[in-house]
């Protein structure tokens, strides 16, 4: 039997959902025939909370198999269930994390996940309609989390019930962040005036390495974060490499685009300027991706948080910074700075 214990930190933003587990299951012994199984579903049909699954127990009340409702009525009456039963379990405990629960159904294309004790004792059953809940919680969590806004508890209901005052007091603090990393962002702009004022075409690219960089990054962090959530056991390094190569392959792509595009508009050198940092942003953009989560992971938070705007902050300032040392390296070796 597998149990996924991961997600049980209680750092995370996810909570408990044990008060949403309900006990009323078709139960049954190794030693039942489908037959027996049959019968307990038409008697007992109208107390059951949840019966997408047969779940089979010993004589201790431990969880040792799962058979389906579906597969139950195409089976032969006399067959023993501990013969069909499927003993690859997924299972949680009480205190997994309510988006670990959910992750893993979708995973394993589960309409319940069953419950059960450290020592593999039964506990009960997370049913479809909690799952269905935790998905549409999570969804607007994160779409929250990426828009810099946490705190809420049950977020559709506290964003409609909510009053100004204390949206005001979630919304601010990232925006304050995104304030503080934009008066950064124009300290490191004001620090290589000379090479704008050299080239003042630079001037005009700084939407474009913003955003592409930004737009790497943000599209390589969600899919790692939500690996990460799915997979706590995720080999990093194989991860860490695979996603570096493609990277670097969109790197590839973009920069010879770009610097091709404003060699023939503009001037070589401002296309070989402009080519050189996309591809360095675009590479150091994947790699903040991946480890600003993984620390954040490491020290039992939540990497969700290092997305949205505070990644986006990062993002922006690395970009900044590489692709002017960049332009002034360049135009230093060109000798049009002295």
């Amino acid at each position: 039997m597998r149990n996924q214990e991961g997600g049980n930190d209680p750092k995370k933003i996810g909570v408990s959902i044990r008060m949403f587990m309900v006990s009323e299951v078709p139960l049954v012994g190794m030693n039942a025939t489908i037959s027996d199984v049959q019968e307990l579903l038409e008697s007992k049909k109208s107390n059951f909370e949840s019966i997408s699954y047969i779940y089979v127990i010993d004589e201790e009340k431990r969880l040792k198999g799962v058979l389906s409702i579906k597969e139950l009525f195409r089976l032969p009456k006399k067959l023993k269930v501990r013969q069909v039963m499927k003993r690859k379990i997924i299972s949680v405990r009480p205190s997994t994390d309510q988006e670990r629960v959910a992750l893993l159904a979708i995973e394993h294309n589960l309409k319940a996940i069953p419950v059960v004790d450290k020592r593999g004792y039964f506990q009960g059953v997370y049913p479809a309609h909690v799952i269905l809940n935790i998905l549409d919680q999570e969804n607007i969590e994160d779409m929250l989390r990426f828009a810099g806004i946490h705190s809420f508890t049950d977020p559709a209901r506290s964003i409609m019930n909510a009053s100004a005052g204390i949206l005001i007091r979630k919304r601010i603090p990232w925006l304050i962040i995104g304030l503080v990393g934009g008066l950064i962002a124009a300290l490191v702009v004001s620090k290589f005036q000379q090479a704008l004022e050299t080239e003042i075409l630079l001037a005009a690219f700084i939407p474009a390495i913003a955003y592409i960089a930004d737009a790497i990054g943000t599209q390589t962090q969600t899919i790692f974060i939500r690996t990460l959530s799915i997979n706590h056991a995720l080999k990093i390094k194989i991860y860490l490499w695979r996603e570096l190569k493609v990277g670097m392959g969109l790197a590839l792509l973009l920069s010879l685009l770009a610097g091709v595009s404003i060699s023939v508009l503009w001037s070589i050198k401002l296309g070989i300027i402009i080519g050189s940092s996309f591809f360095a942003t675009s590479i150091v953009a994947v790699a903040v991706a991946i480890i600003m989560p993984l620390v954040f992971f490491r020290l039992k938070i939540d990497p969700a948080i290092a997305s949205g705007p505070f990644a986006t902050v990062i993002r922006d300032i690395m970009s900044l910074l590489i692709y002017f040392g960049i332009a002034t390296y360049a135009l230093h070796a060109w000798g049009v700075i002295l």
